[in-house]
């Protein structure tokens, strides 16, 4: 009995040795951060490799100048060239080495893509095409992949399993932030543009994150009507009081009636036409005009969002609101019934501020 006991520490203190230094390593030419943070630096001519590991880790664009040794002197690394580079942190030791060896040159190719506000998966897809070397199809085959998915909600703490929803369109529909970013180029991968936005993303909900956990709230609800006040607000003075009025009418069991959820339940731009009747009556998890929507939010967010957005979703105004409208100039007016609503409707069409489609 005691010999097995010895036998089985024996092996277990092999597979030790042997797994340790390996998990070691690749923990060691890992990004240093999981944030998209850009470092700018110089090397000079005849700089050394050894030279070049110290400016990296000085940067702390490297977790070790030791581990960078070894690693390029296993892949026989000799031709880092001098330079001017900006680097992102969240890059892996490899991705870093091989941009040296490329020259600062091979950086001029890098290019920025712009993603906007209120703009649904459609786009973002549409956009990544038309920027990248990646085509529509592959971005949305890479968001119907499960087990990438999965990795997503693994590292992430603001995704969770709600997105995997069968009714979703689009998984990661609202979780993207809208910014620019620079890519190294036209052959950035669409996984590595997602996760740069999801880094973003965290990064934006940071300051929020112990009062999202502590009171409770579904970041996927949040995002949702974070979302919808990001279509249906005009203006930023009014997106908490318009959060407001939403919230108010699911309290209240009433339908949040929001016809940009109908535009999105039918895959619709809101630019390209008028809704019908039969699509505002269709029954839909995304449609709140529709049946059986009352007190209920969409299944899922129904755009991107900026952090002004998320903000009021958060913290909206404290108000006995349930309808609002909009005049042709952005000014929001808000009823605590239908009365007052139909009153301030008839005044802006008397003062011709009310907005008419051509």
């Amino acid at each position: 009995m005691k010999k097995s006991i010895i036998i089985i520490i024996i092996l277990v203190a092999l597979i030790i040795a042997v797994l340790g230094p390996i998990l070691y390593y690749n923990n060691m030419i890992s990004p240093v951060s999981k944030n998209s943070e850009e470092v700018s630096f110089k090397i000079e001519q005849g700089t050394t490799s050894n030279g070049i590991g110290e400016i990296l880790k000085q940067e702390n664009l490297i977790k070790s100048e030791f581990i960078y040794k070894i690693y390029v002197k296993m892949n026989k690394v000799n031709n880092m060239q001098a330079g001017e580079y900006t680097l992102n942190k969240n890059m892996k030791l490899s991705e870093i080495v091989k941009i040296l060896q490329e020259g600062p040159d091979k950086l001029q190719n890098t290019i920025d893509v712009t993603f906007l506000e209120g703009k649904n998966f459609r786009w973002i897809a549409k956009t990544i095409a038309e920027k990248t070397n990646n085509s529509e199809d592959s971005v949305f085959e890479l968001l119907n992949d499960n087990e990438y998915i999965d990795t997503l909600i693994d590292k992430y703490w603001f995704i969770t399993d709600e997105i995997k929803n069968k009714d979703i369109y689009y998984a990661l529909e609202g979780y993207l932030f809208p910014d620019t970013y620079n890519f190294k180029n036209k052959d950035i991968t669409v996984k590595e543009i997602f996760e740069a936005m999801l880094d973003q993303m965290e990064k934006k909900l940071e300051q929020y994150k112990d009062e999202i956990q502590k009171s409770g709230i579904s970041m996927h609800r949040l995002l949702t009507v974070a979302s919808i006040v990001e279509l249906e607000a005009s203006n930023a003075e009014s997106r908490s009081t318009v959060a407001s009025v939403f919230y108010n009418r699911v309290q209240k069991n009433m339908a949040m009636g929001s016809d940009v959820t109908t535009y999105y339940a039918i895959k619709v731009d809101m630019s390209e036409r008028d809704l019908k009747q039969s699509e505002l009556n269709k029954s839909n998890p995304y449609n709140t005009r529709g049946p059986n929507m009352e007190g209920k939010i969409p299944v899922g967010p129904i755009c991107s969002v900026g952090i002004e957005s998320i903000n009021a979703a958060l913290h909206p105004e404290t108000t006995d609101y349930l309808y609002f409208v909009a005049d042709k100039n952005g000014k929001v007016y808000f009823a605590k019934n239908v009365e007052e609503h139909n009153n301030n409707i008839k005044s802006l069409k008397q003062q011709g501020l009310w907005y008419t489609y051509e």
